[in-house]
């Protein structure tokens, strides 16, 4: 299974549209995850023209998102299972905060920071996707692929 990762996309604000090359990079994918700052939910319904989206509401994402997406969501793809959320912390301590917000999961994809990071942090992977469109946090723009089969191998990809 292939996903593809995006977070806080600010559209519109930070940008009027997505990249082009978000949808040239999801062509293909099973999945879409989307982990808030969404601001405008019609975006989702352009993403979900490339596959199916799972989505939570973010801090800059009104009542209605929080009310129709919620704010956390623990999903199962393949033989694993997956926390998504947004986020709210500061840099410094988000991972910590976010670990507390699931129980046991295999891996964690967040956004909120607009900072790309793929690991292990104590028992769990993490995946943020950085921002497609606003790197005012950031040193560039981004999204990721996951790969789900026997491991999970996620590419963060620099736009």
């Amino acid at each position: 299974m292939k996903v593809g990762i995006l977070s806080d996309t600010h559209v519109p604000g930070a940008a009027n549209a997505l990249p082009p090359d978000v949808f040239r990079l999801f062509q293909g994918v099973d999945l879409i995850l989307h982990c808030g700052d969404i601001v405008d939910l019609a975006l989702l319904e352009e993403l979900k023209a490339i596959a199916p989206v799972e989505a939570v509401a973010g801090n800059m994402d009104d009542l209605e998102a929080h009310r129709v997406l919620g704010v956390k969501k623990v999903l199962t793809l393949g033989k694993f299972t997956v926390g998504l959320i947004h986020g709210k912390f500061r840099i410094d301590v988000q991972k910590e905060m976010i670990r507390k917000e699931f129980g046991n999961v295999d891996l964690i994809v967040y956004g909120h920071s607009h900072h790309a990071y793929w690991g292990k942090v104590g028992d769990a992977l993490f995946l943020n996707p950085g921002s497609p469109t606003d790197s005012k946090h950031a040193p560039f723009h981004s999204v990721a692929i996951l790969d789900v089969g026997e491991e999970l191998h996620a590419e963060i990809i620099r736009l």
